[in-house]
């Protein structure tokens, strides 16, 4: 068995740190990495320069952070939202041309205003009413229509982020939860909100980040890539070479997205708005979304006694875990295949519980690199006061029935070998 011990330090934790800092706070994001963990590891295990990879980028942390430090930064995630998000923070923009949109879309709203009894074209959303009233409805479709007219790319990816967190702002939804949760009724009678208000101050919002961004890049940064590929399938050689990549840092999910964090439902009536093919399908194509038989082994041992544990009280549930770490491993072994001989892999992890067993993610994280030709460097034990999660979720769905999310994970560092 792989003895993995961990060691609590607490200038990991940056409690007071800003972790909105540059373009990292355009848009929320369930379970965003800290910048400041991300920034330290690239700083203690990068080389100063070359390829880091995060193979599951969500908005882009790990990559804003490797462009800092000059590095050429590689990531994919299968959610479109995530993607559109990490692709925008990480692209320099010309403020001038911004500024002109900016003022272009305030001028449009106020041309509008007069049109917003209208009938506007929106997305086949389904249960649009469940989710917006009749006048954001409206609102939104023009606004999306102005959007559709910009001619920039980079600006109007731009707005595109604006617009999605316009849409999370001005629509039915609980922003405390990241699961799809109706507001109250009385709360729906009191929300009454200014959607073109709502977008221009996200807009000024995101363009004074941009800003502070602009004044922290040299003169020619090398802008990362965002990709889509799984990498539970493969990472495709053309895109990143086999032992190519330096350093690995990345915060993967820590088990299913049905029962942990729903990225997909987070993501889905922004996705719907702007179009994106099979928003309401994101949860079921990300790790752990496959069944397996509780009886799939690992190799590692305390790994598959917690299964085996948990399947003694609900064989479904062990099967979800196992589905999540079959394709958590298979994962692994391609990026272990992406990284170079000496190089680094920094993955940032969570405990979860299932059924009352903690599940040793960490440990099984340390277990899958070493078969895969790595050493265990290092498991450092953080607590999480600024993690971007709500206090409590709904683990098993049951209305009401609430447990604690997780307080603390750890930041696992192996290096190859082979």
């Amino acid at each position: 068995m792989l003895n993995v011990q961990s060691r609590v330090v607490e200038d990991w934790d940056y409690r007071t740190a800003n972790t909105k800092e540059f373009t990292h706070g355009i848009h929320p994001y369930p379970a965003m990495m800290i910048p400041q963990v991300a920034r330290r590891l690239i700083d203690e295990y990068g080389s100063g320069g070359g390829i880091l990879l995060d193979p599951y980028c969500g908005t882009g942390t790990t990559l804003l952070e490797g462009m800092l430090a000059n590095f050429y930064a590689i990531g994919t995630d299968l959610n479109p939202l995530a993607r559109l998000i990490a692709r925008t923070k990480t692209a320099p923009i010309d403020l001038d041309l911004l500024d002109r949109e900016i003022k272009d879309f305030s001028e449009f709203g106020l041309v509008t205003a007069g049109l917003r009894d209208g009938q506007t074209d929106h997305p086949n959303i389904p249960n649009i009413d469940y989710w917006f009233s009749e006048n954001v409805q409206r609102e939104l479709g023009l606004i999306r229509s102005h959007i559709d007219w910009i001619e920039s790319a980079q600006i109007a990816d731009f707005f595109k982020v604006a617009f999605s967190l316009t849409v999370r702002k001005v629509s039915w939804t609980k922003n405390s939860e990241f699961k799809l949760v109706r507001m109250a009724p009385e709360r729906i009678e009191d929300h009454d909100p200014d959607v073109f208000s709502t977008m221009v101050d996200v807009l000024k919002d995101n363009r004074r980040a941009f800003a502070s961004l602009d004044h922290a890049l040299g003169d020619e940064p090398t802008i990362p890539a965002v990709y889509g590929f799984n990498s539970v399938v493969e990472i495709p050689q053309e895109t990143i070479t086999p032992g190519s990549v330096d350093i690995v840092v990345t915060s993967p999910p820590y088990g299913d997205s049905k029962t942990t964090v729903a990225y997909g439902q987070f993501s889905r009536l922004s996705s719907q708005w702007l179009g994106h093919d099979n928003a309401n399908q994101v949860d079921n194509s990300l790790m752990g979304g496959g069944k397996l038989s509780d009886e799939v082994r690992f190799g590692f041992e305390e790994l598959d006694e917690v299964i085996g544990e948990v399947a003694d009280t609900d064989p479904r549930r062990a099967g979800e875990v196992a589905s999540f770490f079959f394709d958590y491993r298979n994962s692994i072994c391609n990026v272990a295949d992406a990284v170079r001989p000496g190089g680094f892999a920094c993955y940032v992890v969570g405990n979860r519980t299932v059924k009352g067993y903690q599940i040793p993610t960490a440990e099984s994280t340390a277990a899958f690199f070493e078969m895969s030709g790595f050493e265990h460097v290092e498991t450092f034990h953080r607590n999480i006061p600024n993690k971007r999660m709500p206090s409590m979720n709904s683990p098993t769905n049951v209305p009401g029935k609430l447990g604690k999310t997780m307080k603390s994970e750890f930041i696992v560092v192996n290096r190859k070998t082979v």
